[in-house]
């Protein structure tokens, strides 16, 4: 097709746009890097030999305990609930999503209150059988590495059973029809025909689910738990070794790369042919009765009553104790706090999203398609570490303006962009681009290519074919992608606790600062806040999951259009 002038510019201009939004977000890891390899003394040394083998062994046995913890639940419920016919099962079906709602150091914290020596739990053992001291009985310690593995378990398992979930329903019940003609029991169909043709999905899911676990700063600061995640916290702000902070984020970033390659390890060998066409349909469940029924429900239940339901109650039972906090100035100016923050970063992430996408569909080759696949790598980028990479060049950049302004004008300007929440705001945007571009790509796919010839065909130039054309339709998508990237930048921790403004807490921060000072109830009202708002992309995602899977098989029960 013979191009306009004015659609080669505005054509270039997009691409333009997409790589320079690739290289805003790969500047945090460049940062990282040059200042890991900057002369830092004798700090890599001593954390090599002090920090360095306690934290890395550490943060390998948190990640080994929630891979098997999340992939043994995760694969149990979707079996349940894909292949078993039960009485509750599509309650099951949806309500095994809801713990994603509440974030980790919330299950953390009410768990300390639970369990913990002076928790409800120990402190009816001790009523009851007469106990004084803990040294009369015992008890599993919370505070532990095995309590972190229990709490994150119960909150990530969600990401194993949404990909193994997908991937029982999408097998063909043929295959599995053929097998229980050949004799095999429902025990040999799961382990030798369908947990084989899911072990890519349950790889995907279980690397989602490390690259949280390896995320998190507040459940493993309750506990007491010392991974490289709290190891480049403390260096940085109680070492006061920045360089330090940025080697030990080197060693995290390697992990994250490993996991990376295994989730895209795991979506290449999902490419294989499950019976599609026309005969293609749900697989056949069984239907349980009596004792295996129950033993069914109870087992789908137990993840969601201790992921969901007991930190729930305790969050419920205790802001009711301060409600009178709903309208303190405190809970009102963090709460706005978290609200402006989020709201001017989902805007930007979708605005950003946008520009990525159509810039790929009008060019969708080339060095454009790997910019593009960089930009949305800052979701896999820990919270401690991207804290660190816009730390640096945001500081110097600050530093250089105000001493500029003090020589030129003598008007000190301070920190423009960490004192405004403007870095705090970066970070999110990196971190949340990928929620958000996933959503809109995905809603630009299903806009015939057509639309956009039709639309050069009558002299639209590219930003009024988007304007005219795509954004009315793509309006429920970007909406979509805005609450998602809101409702992830509510609950972000680690790189608001690092990149904060000082005097300037958010609803996560208040949650996290009365934690560690074992103030349970003063933490209950703003952690009750954030659960709540995270219901909301659950339950959404619940009903796509849904709506995507039946139109995937109305489609292929349809067969080919004659």
């Amino acid at each position: 097709m013979l191009r306009t002038p004015s659609h080669s510019f505005t054509d270039r201009f997009w691409q333009f746009s997409a790589l320079i939004i690739a290289l805003l977000v790969l500047l945090p890891l460049a940062a990282i890097v040059w200042i890991a390899f900057t002369p830092t003394g004798e700090v890599w040394g001593h954390l090599l030999r002090t920090v360095l083998p306690g934290s890395l062994m550490t943060t390998l046995l948190l990640m080994l305990g929630v891979g098997l913890s999340t992939g043994i639940t995760g694969v149990v419920a979707a079996w349940l609930v894909t292949m078993c016919e039960f009485p509750g099962r599509k309650i099951m079906d949806w309500a095994l999503l809801i713990p994603l709602a509440v974030p980790t150091y919330i299950v953390a914290f009410s768990y300390v209150e639970v369990l913990d020596y002076t928790g409800i739990v120990q402190s009816t053992i001790r009523s009851l059988f007469g106990f004084k001291t803990s040294r009369d009985y015992w008890f599993p310690e919370i505070r532990s590495l095995g309590g972190a593995v229990f709490v994150m378990g119960l909150v990530l398992y969600p990401y194993v059973y949404l990909t193994t979930r997908a991937s029982f329903l999408i097998q063909s019940a043929s295959t599995l029809d053929v097998s229980r003609t050949l004799g095999a029991s429902p025990y040999g169909l799961f382990f030798r025909i369908a947990l084989p043709l899911a072990r890519p999905a349950i790889v995907i899911g279980v690397s989602l689910a490390l690259m949280e676990c390896l995320n998190d700063i507040g459940a493993v600061t309750f506990f007491g738990v010392k991974t490289l995640t709290f190891s480049v916290y403390d260096t940085w702000l109680n070492r006061s070794s920045l360089g330090g902070a940025a080697q030990l984020a080197l060693a995290m970033l390697a992990m994250v790369f490993l996991l990376l390659w295994l989730e895209r390890f795991g979506r290449r060998k999902q490419r294989f042919d499950s019976g599609g066409g026309s005969k293609h349909r749900p697989p056949t469940r069984f239907d349980l009765t009596g004792a295996k029924a129950a033993a069914a429900f109870g087992l789908c239940s137990l993840p969601i009553l201790l992921g969901f339901i007991v930190p729930g109650l305790l969050l419920a039972d205790r802001a009711s104790r301060r409600l009178d906090d709903l309208l303190s100035p405190n809970f009102l100016t963090t709460s706005w706090n978290s609200f402006s923050l989020a709201a001017v970063a989902a805007l930007i992430t979708v605005v950003v999203s946008v520009a990525l996408a159509y810039a790929l569909r009008l060019n969708p080759k080339g060095p454009l398609k790997l910019g593009v696949r960089l930009a949305s790598i800052g979701y896999a980028i820990p919270g401690t570490v991207l804290a660190i990479g816009i730390l640096i060049p945001l500081a110097n950049f600050d530093n250089f303006v105000d001493a500029r302004m003090e020589n030129w004008f003598g008007i000190n300007t301070g920190l423009l962009l960490l004192g405004s929440g403007t870095g705090l705001i970066y970070a999110y945007c990196v971190r949340f681009l990928a929620v958000s571009y996933g959503q809109v790509e995905g809603g630009f796919g299903k806009i015939s290519p057509h639309l956009d010839m039709a639309a050069r065909t009558l002299g639209r130039n590219t930003g009024q074919t988007l304007g005219q054309i795509h954004l009315p339709i793509l309006k429920p998508v970007l909406l979509s992608a805005a609450l998602l990237s809101f409702v992830d930048c509510m609950k972000e921790l680690p790189a608001t606790i690092l990149l904060r403004p000082f005097n300037f807490e958010t609803l996560a921060t208040t949650v996290f600062e009365a934690a560690s000072r074992e103030a349970f109830e003063e933490a209950a009202l703003p952690s009750l806040a954030i659960v709540l708002v995270g219901l909301i992309p659950v339950i959404l995602l619940a009903r796509s999951s849904a709506d995507s899977f039946r139109t995937k098989m109305s489609k292929r029960q349809a067969g080919p259009a004659v």
